[in-house]
C-alpha cells in the first residue's frame, strides 16, 4: 500500500538561485553600472551581458567550481571572468581603471544588492524543520553565498542544517556526487529514498538527484518554456514553495 511521501521523508535539500533567491535584473547591468560609476561612458548593456555569458562559460569549463581544483583564489577567478566579459564585449581598460571597476563589481556580488529573496523561502525552510526534517542547501555557488548573501536575507544557518556549495566542495551539479555528499552531510544514515530535492533545473537538479535514488521535484517560478518538457518527462513541476508545501501536506504525493 502506498504511503504519503512526507511521512517517509527525513530530509529535504533545496537549490538556491532560482529556488530561494534570484538575481535582480541582468548581470550585465551591474557590470555597466560599475563602469559608469567611475566616470566612464556607459557600455552597451546587452553586449556586456552576452560577453559575460561567454566568459563565465569559458571559465567554468577551464576552472570549474570557481577555481577550486586549480587552487585559484575566488577573487582571481572572478577578476579573470570580469575582465574577459568586457573584452568579449569589445571593451578594454587599462589596469588601474579595470581595478576600480572590478572592485565595485566584486563587492556588489558579495552583498545582497543584486539579489532578491522569494517571500516563501524562509517560511518553507522553517515549516520543513518544524516537521522534524533535516534541511540542506545544494548549490553551484561560491563561499560568499553561505557566509554573506544568504544570511543577509534571513536565510542564515539557523534556517538550515547543512550546505553543499560547489565553490567550497569542488563538485558541482549535475555531478551526482554533490547529492551523495549532501546525504553524508545530512548524517543519521539517511537513505536516498528518505530525501526530497527541490530545484529549478531538470538537468542540474532533477536528473542527478533521481539518479542516486532521491525523490525530486521542480519549482518553475519564471514560467520557463522548457517546463512542458519537464512535465512530459515525468517531473512534478510547481510554481513556488507554497505549492510544494501544500502538496506535501495534502498527502497526495505517494511513494
Amino acid at each position: 500500500m502506498a504511503v504519503s511521501l512526507l511521512s517517509k521523508l527525513r530530509c529535504i535539500t533545496v537549490d538556491v538561485t532560482g529556488t530561494l533567491i534570484a538575481y535582480k535584473g541582468e548581470l550585465g547591468d551591474y557590470y555597466c553600472m560599475a563602469a559608469k560609476a567611475i566616470g566612464l561612458p556607459c557600455p552597451d548593456y546587452k553586449r556586456v551581458h552576452e560577453g559575460f555569458k561567454l566568459a563565465y562559460t569559458d571559465m567554468a569549463q577551464k576552472y570549474p567550481c570557481f577555481g577550486f581544483h586549480a587552487k585559484m583564489p575566488n577573487i582571481v577567478w572572478w577578476k579573470t571572468c570580469v575582465r574577459d566579459s568586457f573584452v568579449k564585449a569589445g571593451y578594454e581598460y587599462d589596469e588601474e581603471t579595470f581595478e576600480k571597476i572590478f572592485r565595485r563589481i566584486y563587492s556588489t556580488f558579495g552583498s545582497a544588492a543584486p539579489y532578491s529573496v522569494f517571500q516563501d523561502s524562509q517560511p518553507f525552510l522553517r515549516w520543513a524543520r518544524r516537521k522534524g526534517l533535516i534541511v540542506g542547501l545544494v548549490s553551484n555557488a561560491e563561499y560568499r553565498y553561505q557566509e554573506v548573501i544568504l544570511p543577509s536575507f534571513g536565510l542564515s544557518k539557523a534556517e538550515w542544517d547543512f550546505g553543499v556549495f560547489s565553490g567550497i566542495e569542488g563538485i558541482e551539479k549535475p555531478d551526482p556526487r554533490i547529492f551523495t555528499l549532501a546525504l553524508e552531510r545530512a548524517g543519521n544514515n539517511i537513505a536516498p529514498e528518505e530525501v526530497l530535492h527541490i530545484g529549478d533545473s531538470m538537468r542540474k537538479d532533477y536528473v542527478p538527484a533521481k539518479s542516486i535514488g532521491m525523490h525530486a521535484l521542480l519549482v518553475d517560478r519564471f514560467k520557463t518554456e522548457a517546463a512542458k518538457d519537464w512535465i512530459e518527462a515525468g517531473a512534478i513541476v510547481l510554481p513556488d514553495l507554497v505549492a510544494v508545501q501544500q502538496l506535501l501536506e495534502s498527502d497526495k504525493l505517494k511513494c
